[in-house]
Formats: C-alpha cells, structure tokens, sequence
C-alpha cells in the first residue's frame, strides 16, 4: 500500500494530480479542499494517500492532511458510500467541519452534498458519530476550527433567512477568508460583498 508521496508536482487540475516520485509519475485524484492547497507545478510535494483496490485497477487518492485522509477512510468503510462519495463530501465540506456535522447529526448539511441522500447521511451519522468524535479530538484539531464551523453556520442561516438559496450561499461563503473573521457582522458584510459580485 502506498501511504504517502513526496516528489515533484508536474501536473494538477481539480481531477487529478501527476507527481514525479524519481522518474515514476503517479496520478493521484484529489478533493477540492486538497487541490486548493497544492503549490505550482514544478514544485515540490508531499501528499497523505489512501490505495484503493478493485479487481480491475489500482486507484490512488491524495490528501494534503491526516485529519482528511483519516475521515476519508471512515467515510468508505461506511456501507453504500464509495471513494467518489467520500471524496464529493470532503470537496463541499473540510474534514474538521464534516466531522462536526456528523458529531451534532447535521443531517441537512450533509444532504446539501451532491450524491448524499437522506439514507446515506443518517448511515453515516448512525456509524461515524462516536468514531470521528474521537478521531478528530485526538488528530489535536485547534478549537479555532470549531468557532469557525459555528461562525460558517450561523452565516449560512443568516443568509437563508434573508432568502438566498443554500447552494448560492455556500458558494459565495466559499470565498470568504474565514480565518479573520472577528464577528458574524464581519463574515455576513463579507459574503454578501461575494454574492454581489456573482
């Protein structure tokens, strides 16, 4: 199994990576939050992988954290949900956040996923909520990720309540820079900026 890559990135797109490890170049797929994190090509790199083996083909998946990897790895175990599931949810949503959601039973939040019907989300709920709990304590997640997961949904329901449509919320909460954020007032001036521009 291979864990981890360090090479040269000589390729990216939000698809797929292409890392030269001494001559070999490994195609990696990635989440969204993980291709946001990567440097320019031609630089050096280092990514967490899961190997995932079917009768048909090796596929590698890459992540620029252990705390995404881990979850990642819990999400696929979970009966009905696939890497291409497990990777989706970890694109719309970081694994610190996702865990939180999971932990209060977010049922919607997990919903707002593309390809998360109610049945999956209450599965991964049933099957993950003690598990992550205690994986994303011990990872030593800060607790600025968890005021800021608050922040981000009392922002979101701001926002819906003022009539804008989850999906266009999110979107344009995506662009905000929610590490300086001091106050609600200040994300929600923030993002409203964002769907103005939209």
């Amino acid at each position: 199994m291979i864990a981890q890559l360090s090479g040269t990135l000589v390729h990216k797109s939000p698809q797929y990576l292409v890392i030269d490890v001494g001559g070999v170049g490994y195609r990696v797929t990635v989440s969204l939050t993980s291709f946001s994190q990567l440097p320019e090509t031609g630089n050096a790199v280092t990514v967490h992988t899961h190997t995932h083996l079917r009768e048909d083909q090796i596929s590698l998946f890459g992540f620029m954290t252990v705390e995404e990897k881990s979850v990642f790895q819990k999400l696929i175990a979970v009966s009905g949900v696939g890497p291409k599931i497990a990777l989706t949810m970890l694109s719309g949503i970081p694994a610190v956040e996702l865990a939180e959601a999971i932990g209060r039973e977010d049922t919607p939040r997990l919903q707002s996923i593309p390809g998360v019907g109610k049945k999956t989300a209450e599965r991964i709920i049933i099957e993950l909520k003690d598990k992550l709990g205690r994986e994303m304590n011990l990872s030593g997640a800060p607790a600025a990720a968890s005021s800021t997961s608050r922040l981000y949904d009392d922002v979101l329901s701001a926002l819906m309540n003022l009539g804008y449509q989850r999906p266009v919320a999110e979107k344009a909460m995506k662009r905000v820079e929610w590490n300086s954020m001091a106050t609600i007032e200040a994300a929600i001036r923030a993002t409203l900026k964002e769907l103005a521009r939209s």
